[in-house]
């Protein structure tokens, strides 16, 4: 096969679109998920990479300029094309999107003191009341007199441009909203993307139907045009997916099976680190029920035996992401006419890989993933998911007819059960820990908890306590319980189960699972810690 891969991009969609140009704020990707939820399709782009020519090639029928961490008094600082304000659509400027709008626009912004100024910073919680001026971008607003805003600034506008008039203040953000209703020129101190603005939805509401959006962005009409670009990207040539039963693997392999049927084969990893019955529920769904070719790579003995003796983690995540590469690339290798290689790449993977600085993010932990399969096997890419967040592939799955046993399934990692056993792995410890993890799943979903928790799973410690079982001493494994809610995984708080659930778990884990004698509960947030153990 060829050193080398392409990459194809899917066809543009024929959709009003709304550009967001980021200035490298932590939260830019809550706007477009905002955006997303009211059914418009809108794309982040770094505004470095924002020119003239990109911006007619786009063609926003509405432009947003993030928040971030610069400060527009200082020389060099982030700007976008001074065209945004020419192209006759709507702008929304938000925290620093606001300051670099009056600065650009004939207004003034004073430093705070972090950027050398004395400036009054504010973060946090604030109130905003309405000023005299009213305007439909607040339609839904001040129904209270005040609304709860989010602030994180340590400069502030000192001077609105000249066209814009003021529509409500803070305490310390005299010019919090304003406005230049000539232009449809909008400018907000605060963050209406978080949650802590309560009322940002209604907000964004507000600002999309003044810029005439039809909120044509549906998972059926993405379905539709997904299937098209698959089609007219692959012709009669075959395809190979990577499949885990995860929610992105799973859609992705639906979606291209819908377009181009027998066209398409899976290739199931099963490295023996799987969860309780997992590659038989997987294979059965996918080449039992959706008749799709699936070869189920049983491979548990190859991935174990390589790993036995090891206890470092990063060691473990190397040696099955190699492994995993080797052996996804053999079972490929009989597929004959193979041209392509669908990956579950979703669009915040997108944006990530374009950060805002062009340096590299810190390394937390690698990643098992197939990073470097496309370059070993020279195939080109399909990505059909590349446009859409997790809650949207969850809703094409829906939209493909996928069951919601595995829709709404909790991550698993690649590494599978390996990050759940700290350190040296045995396949005693896995059947140990399966059980455990499936009594502990068992009792969420009896308790109706299931779907408010993000993940939730067992660790099996690397050490032995004495316990009493009857009349005799045990010396046994403690495991640890895990369950965080989350929005993206990027941030997590540990999930408050009442004590008698906790109660009720430890002792059905340890009077069904031998080998286990105590049990404990991670409190854990994320950060300090991570959400898996490993």
């Amino acid at each position: 096969m060829a050193a080398n891969c392409s990459v194809i991009e899917p066809m543009t969609q024929d959709h009003q679109r709304l550009l967001i140009i980021d200035f490298g704020s932590q939260v830019t990707q809550l706007i477009a998920r905002r955006l997303r939820e009211l059914n418009v399709y809108c794309e982040i782009h770094p505004f470095q990479n924002v020119t003239d020519a990109f911006l007619q090639d786009f063609g926003p029928k509405a432009v947003i300029l993030s928040g971030g961490p610069a400060s527009v008094v200082h020389d060099g600082s982030p700007r976008p094309p001074a065209t945004v304000f020419s192209l006759g659509v709507p702008v929304l400027g938000i925290c620093y999107g606001q300051q670099v709008m009056m600065q650009m626009l004939g207004g003034r912004v004073e430093g705070g003191k972090i950027s050398g100024g004395g400036g009054t910073a504010e973060f946090g919680r604030a109130y905003v009341t309405p000023a005299p001026t009213g305007s439909p971008l607040l339609t839904g607003w001040f129904l209270d007199q005040k609304e709860q805003v989010w602030m994180s600034h340590g400069d502030h506008v000192a001077e609105i441009a000249p066209g814009f008039e003021v529509l409500g203040t803070s305490p310390n953000a005299p010019f919090a909203i304003t406005a230049d209703p000539m232009r449809n020129f909008f400018a907000v101190q605060f963050h209406p993307e978080v949650h802590h603005t309560p009322n940002g939805k209604t907000f964004f509401e507000n600002f999309v139907r003044i810029a005439g959006f039809a909120g044509d962005w549906t998972m059926a009409g993405y379905r539709e045009q997904a299937v098209a670009d698959i089609r007219a990207q692959v012709g009669d040539r075959q395809v190979i997916c990577g499949l885990s039963g995860g929610v992105d693997s799973s859609v992705t392999a639906a979606l291209i099976h819908e377009a181009i049927g027998d066209q398409l084969t899976c290739v199931f990893v099963d490295h023996g680190l799987l969860r309780k019955d997992e590659g038989k529920d997987v294979v059965a769904m996918f080449r039992d029920h959706m008749n799709l070719k699936v070869l189920h790579a049983d491979e548990a003995d190859l991935f174990l035996g390589e790993l036995e003796g090891q206890s470092d983690p990063e060691t473990k995540r190397k040696i099955i992401g190699r492994l995993f590469i080797d052996v996804f690339q053999k079972y490929a290798n009989d597929i004959d006419g193979a041209e392509f290689l669908a990956q579950g790449t979703l669009y915040p993977d997108v944006i990530e890989s374009v950060s805002f600085s062009g340096g590299p993010s810190a390394t937390i932990k690698s990643h098992h993933n197939v990073g470097g399969l496309p370059e070993k096997m020279g195939l080109k890419l399909v990505e059909p998911l590349r446009e859409l967040f997790k809650d949207e592939v969850r809703a094409l799955g829906r939209e493909l007819g996928l069951p919601d046993s595995f829709i709404g399934r909790h991550p698993f990692p690649g590494p599978g059960l390996a990050i759940r056993c700290p350190g040296e792995i045995t396949r005693a410890k896995l059947d140990i820990l399966r059980e455990a993890d499936a009594v502990y799943i068992d009792q969420i979903r009896k308790h109706g908890l299931y779907d408010e928790i993000w993940q939730a799973f067992v660790a099996i410690l690397p050490v032995r306590t004495v316990g009493v079982m009857g009349d005799g001493r045990t010396y046994d494994y403690a495991c640890a319980l895990r369950a965080v809610t989350s929005v993206d995984g990027m941030t997590a708080d540990y999930y408050p189960f009442s004590h008698e659930f906790l109660g009720e778990t430890a002792t059905r884990i340890i009077n069904e699972v031998p080998g286990i004698n105590r049990v404990t509960y991670d409190i854990t947030s994320k950060p300090p810690g991570t959400i898996e153990w490993e």
